[in-house]
């Protein structure tokens, strides 16, 4: 392959992982948006304001991650049916507990942290600092939410 081809190939590698990580913090938005609005019981302040602050979090990772998918020459995901049929993650059932919401958000969390170190793998063998420098920011936030939540579900 020459050095093109393999250029262009790794910058359909960066697309694909950052088109990924579109497609589940857009569906984790519902998601939380959805927790936000069902969330019952005791923890109902703590957790409807959490979910809040959560789902605000997401909808600005939506908005720079398709912004970095077209800096570098792609094309993001846009609609919720390329979302869903792109996402890892799953959208909530509406029938969750409390406790429920918590720690599906913590398990989408690491999922997501998990992924991101792919799709930082790939964005260093393209030689795409910037992007790498933007995922590896957004897996350390993400980590440190996994631990809070796993630690308020624990109680």
């Amino acid at each position: 392959m020459t050095q093109t081809n393999t250029k262009a190939v790794d910058a359909a590698a960066v697309h694909a992982a950052l088109n990924l990580q579109l497609a589940n913090w857009s569906v984790l938005y519902a998601k939380l948006h959805q927790f936000h609005w069902l969330v019952k019981g005791p923890h109902f302040f703590t957790l409807h304001a959490k979910f809040e602050e959560l789902y605000r979090e997401a909808a600005a990772r939506v908005d720079e991650l398709a912004e970095r998918v077209l800096a570098t020459g792609g094309r993001p995901l846009s609609t919720m049916r390329e979302f869903l049929a792109a996402a890892t993650l799953q959208e909530g059932s509406g029938d969750e507990s409390a406790i429920e919401m918590v720690r599906s958000v913590a398990s989408d969390y690491r999922t997501l942290a998990q992924e991101l170190g792919q799709a930082i793998a790939d964005a260093e063998g393209a030689g795409d600092d910037a992007t790498a420098d933007l995922l590896l920011g957004i897996r350390e936030s993400i980590e440190k939410h996994a631990w809070m939540l796993d630690a308020f579900a624990s109680a």
